[in-house]
Order: C-alpha cells, then structure tokens, then sequence
C-alpha cells in the first residue's frame, strides 16, 4: 500500500521546524478525550448578533503539550505533539497532511495522540516519540 500523494507539495499542513506533517484523525475516534480536553472557540459578536454566537465556530486545544484544532467537519488537526506516527498522506482535502487512521511504516511522519487519548489505552497506529524517535507502548496498566 502507497503513501499517497502529496498535494501540499512540502509546504502544507507541516512544523517547519520538525519537518514533522498535521496529524488527521476525525474527532469520533478520540471523541471522550477531545470533549474533555479542547475548549470551543466562539466568534466575537455584536449585541444585534448575539444568537448568532452559541454555537462555537470550532474546538481547539493548547496545553503545552498538545495543540490541535477541530473545525465542523469533525477532523481534528494536531499541529503539536510530543509524539508522531507514520501514516499515509490525507486527501486533497488536507493537503500535506497525514491521515492518522493509515497506518503505513515506510509513510511520513505526522504528529498524532499518544496512547492515552484511546478508550483502550492503545492507538491504532504505532507511537513515537519526538525527542527520541524511539516507539512508545501504551496498554493500560
């Protein structure tokens, strides 16, 4: 199985530093955790638009050890993380990025949840660090 195809032609969806791509992974996948972690974001309103504002525009989340974004679509974009997977490339829909739910050990290098973030205490990909780029093993314990 390929990687797929880079439609962000090396300059989108990746840390600039690391080199390392946006993780994808729809929000259902790690439903519990994202809705105990990330915060809505609103737009600011004007008094007249006042109902236009409850309901948030997307989520995010930023607690120095994670930052990642989901919009309405349900798609959580992890743009840091102490940890990445090798995966295959997203669609065209987020071009440069990586689609954490495929899996591929010779794809590229995208940030991603560590263990815990999963019901089981297990991802569904294999777990990296990003200091070390040794591999993390999760299990409940």
């Amino acid at each position: 199985m390929g990687v797929g195809i880079d439609y962000g032609r090396g300059i989108t969806n990746i840390d600039d530093k690391t080199g390392i791509r946006y993780g994808v992974i729809n929000s259902k996948e790690v439903l519990e955790a994202w809705c105990d972690s990330s915060e809505p974001d609103f737009i600011e309103c004007r008094e007249d638009e006042e109902n236009d504002c409850l309901e948030p525009l997307s989520y995010s989340l930023d607690d120095g050890k994670y930052k990642a974004v989901c919009g309405e679509d349900g798609d959580i974009f992890i743009v840091k993380s102490p940890y990445y997977t090798r995966c295959a490339y997203c669609s065209p829909c987020a071009p440069g990025a990586g689609y954490l739910m495929s899996p591929n050990e010779k794809g590229i290098k995208a940030y991603c949840f560590g263990h815990d973030w999963f019901d089981s205490g297990v991802a569904p990909y294999p777990v990296y660090s990003v200091k070390n780029n040794k591999e993390v093993k999760g299990g409940k314990g």
